[in-house]
């Protein structure tokens, strides 16, 4: 079983910054990608941004403000989140792709909520 904790969320004004960290925990063999996704009120959770296989990739939305960072060694994620807008708010998950022995599977933490005011 594996178990990710999600740090970090909270109330910003627009333009400030935030870091999310997502740590994951149990039996963990290897890890592939490490991401986070968003979903705000009344939409579909969306992709923010992945690291896996040595590349990052982002949403369109959150290019040159957004910067994910990961250590392999600790099992972590990070989201450094900067110049938040309003309509970055939203629950942020993140999410683990997982070989626990038994397989690859995907793992996602129990959301972080981040609330950007006007």
């Amino acid at each position: 079983q594996v178990h990710l904790v999600e740090s970090g969320g909270g109330l910003v004004q627009a333009g400030g910054s935030l870091r999310l960290s997502c740590a994951a925990s149990g039996s963990i063999f290897s890890i592939k990608d490490m991401g986070w996704y968003r979903q705000g009120p009344g939409k579909s959770r969306e992709l923010v941004a992945v690291s896996g296989g040595g590349a990052t990739n982002y949403a369109d939305s959150v290019k040159g403000r957004f910067t994910i960072s990961r250590d392999n060694a600790k099992n972590t994620v990070s989201l450094q989140m900067n110049s938040l807008k309003p309509e970055d708010t939203a629950v942020y998950y993140c999410k683990v792709a997982v070989f626990s022995g038994l397989g690859w599977f995907d793992s996602w933490g129990q959301g972080t909520q981040v609330t950007v005011s006007s």
